[in-house]
């Protein structure tokens, strides 16, 4: 291999890398010096000069002319006989230039310096990777489904570097065949075995956040700010937005006419149900607006505790608790509250208050069925078994033994 056919395999490595001309030829010379160091003890009185564009590399040696016989380093040295014959105008104390056959190396040294090149290459793409992507972080990217595993995706962008969308990260009716486009946040970049690995997520608050600056001009100008995001992905998801403009309407901004803004964010998320909601910092009245579609009778908060109660009439408990009790999940760690569902009216004076059986039931049992509306004996039992194993995280055999404990009291 000769110099043309090691700079021609390199600059087409190049190409196929991000890497400039400007880095690889410093590259290039960085590798040549260290091995011509390697062989000279020293790379001082050498000149390596490196043309990309020809693919070409000149060594030239620096040596001082000497008197005859006074040669130490034929390396550094050449006797003053030996260069008046290249120039017969040379004089002792002057310098030679010889030009450094690149055969010269030898087949080992040549190979030796591919594979230096090969690792710094390498090293010098994963360095870029990395720094590109972690500028990126938070932001949306577009890429292409190279590879479908059981635990995670493999993504390639525009310049085929590789990123991974776990499945943790994917929404969970998320479904992607190889070769189809696929839109997600870049959540992180982490170091594995010395090499940049890009996690993308489409369940990040994040993904939803940079969806809406995407369909509604107003958030990307910034006429618009989103305040808070939470979600519970694929089912359900509460936006809080706040504009500085009186003229401007957040929410119908944010919604378009006819929902025709939001329907695109919606279908992104794979039908998740999006609330947007005005922002205000008057804690009564963010709930308020949290617990929507629901009416509220009255709130009472315990700032200290971060709790509120939240009274409401007994045909509007179910909407704010909603399917699954998403609402009233998402409406809590929006606000920052803990909230408490109580029915006001319709009070039964033979019913018993939950708090009754602390004693007899764990109190994180009790917490799962007052965070579903439940905060009384009978507004338990009104429930089937099955019904309470779908609203809450409890198992068959914990609630028949609920059941056998609320029974009893009425018995």
């Amino acid at each position: 291999m000769d110099s043309l056919e090691l700079i021609d395999s390199f600059s087409e490595f190049k190409e196929l890398k991000n890497i400039d001309k400007q880095t690889m030829q410093h590259v290039l010379e960085d590798v040549f010096r260290a091995m011509l160091k390697k062989k000279f003890n020293t790379d001082k009185h050498i000149d390596v000069i490196v043309n990309i564009d020809k693919g070409d590399v000149q060594i030239f040696l620096n040596k001082e002319i000497v008197d005859d016989g006074e040669v130490e380093d034929s390396n550094i040295e050449i006797a003053y006989s030996d260069a008046i014959k290249i120039e017969p105008d040379f004089e002792i104390g002057e310098e030679v230039t010889e030009e450094f056959k690149f055969n010269d190396f030898g087949r080992r040294n040549i190979l030796s310096l591919r594979q230096n090149l090969i690792s710094r290459i390498m090293e010098l793409e994963k360095d870029h990777l990395y720094k590109l992507y972690k500028e990126r972080v938070g932001e949306i990217i577009t890429g292409e489904v190279y590879q479908v595993w059981k635990k995670e995706i493999m993504v390639l962008d525009d310049e085929g570097n590789e990123l991974i969308l776990p499945k943790s990260e994917q929404i969970p009716s998320d479904y992607f065949k190889k070769g189809e486009s696929i839109r997600a946040v870049v959540a992180k970049v982490d170091m594995r075995n010395s090499s940049p690995v890009i996690i993308l997520s489409r369940t990040a608050p994040e993904f939803l956040e940079r969806l809406f600056e995407l369909e509604v001009p107003e958030v990307f100008d910034g006429l618009i700010t989103i305040k808070r995001i939470v979600r519970e992905p694929g089912e359900r998801a509460k936006v809080a937005v706040e504009s500085y403009d009186d003229r401007v309407d957040p929410v119908g901004a944010c919604v378009g006419m006819k929902g025709s803004r939001i329907h695109g964010i919606v279908r992104e998320l794979r039908n998740e149900n999006i609330d947007v909601i005005n922002y205000t910092s008057n804690p009564t009245l963010f709930i308020q607006r949290a617990l929507s579609p629901a009416k509220i009778s009255s709130i009472e908060i315990d700032e200290e505790a971060g709790r509120a109660k939240v009274f409401l009439k007994p045909d509007q408990v179910s909407l704010a608790i909603g399917k699954g009790g998403h609402n009233i999940k998402l409406a809590g760690r929006l606000t920052g509250y803990e909230l408490d569902v109580y029915r006001e009216g319709e009070v039964d004076v033979e019913d018993v208050d939950l708090e009754e059986f602390a004693d007899e039931i764990d109190s994180w049992i009790l917490d799962e069925l007052k965070a579903i509306g439940c905060d009384t004996a009978k507004s338990v039992l009104k429930f089937t078994s099955a019904d309470l194993a779908k609203r809450t995280d409890l198992e068959e055999e914990t609630i028949q033994e609920v059941f056998k404990i609320l029974q009893s009291e009425f018995e």
